[in-house]
């Protein structure tokens, strides 16, 4: 389907269901969709960082792509991450994205080494030129280590380089300035600025964020869909009130003791777990050298569920 003018609501970048033996588990993913689909989401974002993607050879993306864009069949929007440590390899995956389908793009600044300014430039005019469809930048400076200016993301933007942005940074001023600098220049339409953050959405909304990207979606898609339209309807106390339900479940993602275990294999897990509780995935299989989380753990996992009544 074509993406909309401006991509707005509930985005979650889906996980990627693995069986035992880290093959894709075609049949878990099929209905994962169904459930954000039914959740009321507004999109999907494959391939981003809580698809594990960092993590899978390009066949697993090629059977991702292909996967959800078959059974969605233009129900919503479906975005792709490319995302790798430099140019030539991100317009690999643009090509394989693009003859799978997709509706637009998701493009870091490159890693592995660093980058000046006029490199990162570069790299995201030379991807977009390639790929043909709308793209948009993902701005994880934790992962990345480049910070993506406001005066960047907004000159991208009035180029037309950029259909939009994905503020992973944590940053709430530099997402404002980014906000107010669309909001006052008058060679920017139809630009779509999306939150990374699970624990502010309403905050960002408030500030005029059209949207929202949490991996927590994944477990419950009907909280940021009845969080967002709290926002849009103008109810921010019940806004407020959903948010802070949806931190307090943000909290299974510290059940990895991280003595044995980093922080993206606890959070990635618990999604996992959480899923594999709520009976959409078959199993709560992570791709290595990930660490999954013990039963001690799962238990916890299930606990926070109980508490958001999600089972």
């Amino acid at each position: 389907m074509t993406l909309p003018a401006r991509l707005t609501g509930v985005i979650p970048p889906v996980c990627t269901p693995l069986t035992p033996d880290h093959e894709v588990d075609t049949a878990s993913l099929v209905r994962l969709v169904d459930h954000l689909i039914d959740g009321g989401v507004s999109g999907l974002f494959v391939l981003g960082s809580t698809s594990e993607v960092a993590y899978l050879p390009d066949g697993h993306r090629k059977v991702v792509l292909d996967t959800v864009v078959g059974h969605v069949a233009g129900r919503l929007p479906v975005l792709a991450g490319v995302i790798d440590t430099a140019t030539l390899r991100v317009i690999d995956h643009v090509r394989t994205a693009v003859a799978a389908g997709v509706d637009g793009i998701v493009v870091t600044a490159p890693f592995y080494t660093r980058t000046h300014p006029a490199e990162i430039d570069k790299h995201f005019r030379l991807v977009a030129a390639a790929a043909g469809l709308p793209v948009f930048a993902y701005d994880l400076p934790v992962s990345v280590h480049s910070k993506l200016g406001a005066d960047l993301v907004l000159q991208f933007a009035a180029d037309g380089v950029l259909a939009g942005l994905k503020d992973s940074s944590g940053d709430e001023a530099g997402l404002r300035n980014v906000i107010l600098g669309a909001r006052d220049r008058g060679d920017i339409t139809n630009f779509s600025i999306l939150t990374g953050s699970e624990l502010t959405v309403d905050n960002a909304l408030r500030m005029g964020a059209d949207g929202v990207v949490p991996g927590l979606g994944n477990v419950d898609p009907h909280g940021y869909v009845n969080l967002v339209n709290h926002a849009t309807t103008g109810n921010w106390d019940d806004a407020r009130t959903e948010q802070e339900r949806l931190i307090r479940l943000f909290d299974l993602i510290r059940v990895g003791d991280p003595t044995r275990m980093g922080v993206s294999s606890s959070a990635l897990g618990a999604f996992k777990a959480a899923l594999h509780l709520r009976g959409i995935i078959e199993t709560a299989t992570m791709a290595p050298p990930q660490i999954p989380l013990n039963p001690d753990e799962i238990a916890q996992v299930e606990k926070h569920l109980v508490t958001a009544n999600l089972l």
